[in-house]
């Protein structure tokens, strides 16, 4: 399956700020509005909402209008698509593992 390389990038440079990873956590809970996801940090509004906007941007959250209410949203299947590509070398890298376990356990059985 073919990799988007840039949304990638995106995906991994948003998540790589504190601030933007508390706000997927909160996120991850459900819903919630700018004020509601402001409320536990001690920056403005306005920074918030720039770091909700990279968040946007790299597709890990959306936004909507509900009446006066703008709530946001995780989005899920961009979580999925990365969880993916990280298990990808997780599997790899344990069938590595488990080829020097099946080496080292016949050097084991020879030395005997």
């Amino acid at each position: 399956m073919p990799v988007d390389e840039e949304a990638l990038d995106r995906a991994f440079t948003a998540l790589g700020d504190p601030v933007r990873r508390a706000l997927i956590a909160r996120l991850s809970r459900g819903e919630a509005t700018v004020n509601e996801l402001a409320e536990p940090f001690e920056i403005t509004k306005q920074a918030i909402s720039r770091h909700l906007q990279v968040l946007e941007a790299a597709g890990l959250i959306t936004r909507s209008r509900d009446g006066q209410r703008r709530p946001c949203r995780l989005n899920p299947a961009v979580l999925e698509s990365l969880t993916s590509w990280i298990d990808g070398y997780r599997l790899a890298a344990e069938a590595r593992f488990r080829r020097i376990d099946a080496v080292l356990e016949t050097v084991k059985e020879q030395e005997k």
